[in-house]
């Protein structure tokens, strides 16, 4: 079973979406690989337009919204080990609170269906492989559109194998292969509903591709200097937009 929350979510749509909308394309050497990119996004595009987006409006049409909740409070708590995990590989005692975290709605909140740490003071925190390779010097590398994943660079390529595989419980015999792929399409499925919201901002723009990328790569900054500030750096300031946004990538992906 692929984990498909955490990485994926700021991979389709970054948080940073604000402002860019009507920003015109312009030739950007540090993005080397762009033919293939655009070509890789456009596949990606007709994908999701032909299968993911009529399914998540289904959905959506569907499913109340307080079954929803319960769908995204059990995919946070499953992704809750690869945060312990990335945290553990990178030093930070904030591990031992992650895997509380895990226990407690696993717990007490019937199997994940419901946060009942976060209101105790155990908010949920994002790490993934990128934000551990980073902390330990691997550098960002080039903009890279993975097929079916999207949105990366070099450094966050291997998520989908280590965030959604390597450090995904339900991938070691937790449930039956059939219901494992059975909840890889409710989780994906959720997630791309999730995001329906965001689909006007995407449409609107002069250059889909490079919004999205410009998008993705300032999210990944912020989100790694936010998650390890330095205290000469001034961090950025987000508007009511970028943090109501910033708020649903948070309860996605963890």
């Amino acid at each position: 079973m692929i984990k498909w929350h955490g990485w994926l979510v700021g991979a389709l749509f970054a948080p940073f979406l604000a402002g860019c909308a009507t920003t015109p394309y312009t030739p950007n050497t540090g993005d080397p690989l762009q033919g293939y990119n655009r070509a890789m996004y456009g596949f990606n595009t007709a994908v999701d337009r032909a299968v993911l987006k009529p399914t998540a409006k289904a959905y959506v049409a569907v499913t109340p919204s307080f079954v929803r909740g319960r769908v995204n409070d059990f995919f946070s708590n499953v992704g809750q080990l690869s945060v312990t995990a990335n945290a553990m590989l990178q030093g930070k005692p904030q591990a031992l609170e992650d895997f509380t975290r895990f226990l407690m709605n696993t717990t007490f909140g019937l199997g994940g269906l419901f946060d009942v740490a976060t209101p105790l003071g155990l908010p949920p925190h994002q790490e993934d492989i990128g934000m551990t390779l980073a902390t330990w010097g691997v550098p960002e590398g080039p903009y890279v559109v993975l097929p079916f994943f999207g949105p990366s660079t070099l450094r966050n390529a291997p998520a989908p194998l280590v965030d959604g595989i390597a450090f995904n419980p339900l991938a070691y015999g937790v449930v039956s292969t059939d219901t494992g792929y059975g909840l890889d399409a409710l989780d994906l499925v959720n997630l791309r509903a999730n995001l329906l919201p965001l689909d006007s901002s995407i449409d609107a723009a002069y250059d889909p591709y490079l919004f999205v990328r410009n998008a993705y790569l300032q999210h990944r900054r912020y989100v790694l200097e936010h998650n390890n500030p330095r205290p000469a750096t001034k961090k950025h300031q987000l508007d009511s937009l970028q943090q109501e946004l910033l708020q649903m990538q948070s309860n996605s992906s963890q």
